[in-house]
This record gives structure tokens, C-alpha cells and sequence, in this order.
């Protein structure tokens, strides 16, 4: 059995700062990329940011210089620090993580949501 755990999300003016966190654990052998991804009302669930095993990152062209991903590999946990906010980034962050299990079988995981609100 594997949990993957966001926390850190609320609600900030434009222009403020959050930092998401997501970690994962239970029965996990090794954890391969870990990402970010979020859903607006109406819209598609899309990418955020993603991060491999050595630190290699992706990130949206939308969020470019404003959000930096990290991960702890010994805390098995990944990070979003959004900083310069802005109302446009509203929405459901889901954490994404690609987990071989003890029993030696690789899983996508999602996290349960939650929820950044960006508003005056």
C-alpha cells in the first residue's frame, strides 16, 4: 500500500508566495520522476513542473521563473515553491508520482488535490 500526501495550499494575494509539499509512503521500493499538475474549473488537468530522480526539471512555459520544483530523495517528498502569484494560477494542484513498490511493480500515484486560490 502507497499514500502520496499533498499539503501547503490555501489562499494568497497576487504577487504572494506558497509552498506545496507531497510525500510519499507504505510499501515503496524506489521513486522515479515526482510532478506537479493542476486543474482549473471547466479545464484540463495539465503540468506543472516534474523532477527526475537526479534533479533534472520540467516545468510549464506558464510558470517559468516564477515556480521552482525540488525533491528530498531520502524523505521521499517533492516540493512547489510558487512564488509571484498571480490569479491565473487558481486552481487544484494534484502531486504525481511514479513509484516502484516493494513487490517490484512501477505505479503511477496521484495525490488527493489541493486546493491554491490566488486572490485580492
Amino acid at each position: 500500500q502507497v499514500q502520496v500526501v499533498e499539503a501547503g495550499g490555501g489562499l494568497v494575494q497576487p504577487g504572494g508566495s506558497l509552498r506545496l509539499s507531497c510525500a510519499a509512503s507504505g510499501s515503496i521500493f524506489s521513486i522515479n520522476a515526482m510532478g506537479w499538475y493542476r486543474q482549473a474549473p471547466g479545464k484540463e488537468r495539465d503540468l506543472v513542473a516534474r523532477i527526475t530522480t537526479f534533479g533534472a526539471t520540467t516545468y510549464a512555459d506558464s510558470v517559468k521563473g516564477r515556480f521552482t520544483i525540488s525533491r528530498d530523495n531520502a524523505k521521499n517528498t517533492v516540493y512547489l515553491q510558487m512564488n509571484s502569484l498571480k490569479p491565473e494560477d487558481t486552481a487544484v494542484y494534484y502531486c504525481s508520482a511514479r513509484i516502484v513498490t516493494a513487490q517490484g511493480v512501477m505505479i503511477g500515484y496521484w495525490g488527493q488535490g489541493t486546493q491554491v486560490t490566488v486572490s485580492s
